[in-house]
């Protein structure tokens, strides 16, 4: 009897360490700050990003064979939510938006297209 005790009591005390630990790990991770929502080329609300970061940054250079995605592929909701322009080249992938200079090349966007 003693012993079936002491066997819940340490089963108790490991299952209590785990969840303790578990709910500390999310307050230690880094969140970056991305654009929630974009207005004439502005940003006018922030979120954090969980767990999911864009694949390339701004200034990243794609190069003019890239298979850039049309603008006419890319779903009617983000073209007129983030106010994107045929003027622009686009890669559209991992529901992330970016917006490519078509002189240079380069990321100008990047825009965090999640379905909401």
């Amino acid at each position: 009897m003693t012993k079936t005790f002491l066997a819940l009591g340490a089963a108790a005390v490991a299952l209590t360490g785990v969840a303790s630990s578990a709910s500390a790990a999310p307050h230690a991770r880094h969140h970056a700050k991305t654009c929630g929502k974009w207005r004439n080329h502005h940003c006018v609300s922030y979120g954090y990003a969980r767990g999911r970061h864009a694949q390339w940054n701004r200034g990243y250079r794609f190069g003019p064979r890239y298979a850039y995605t049309s603008y006419r592929a890319l779903p009617r909701v983000y073209v007129q939510r983030y106010d994107l322009s045929p003027n622009y080249r686009y890669v559209y992938r991992d529901n992330y938006i970016y917006q490519v200079d078509p002189t240079t090349y380069a990321i100008t966007r990047v825009i965090d297209a999640v379905t909401r």
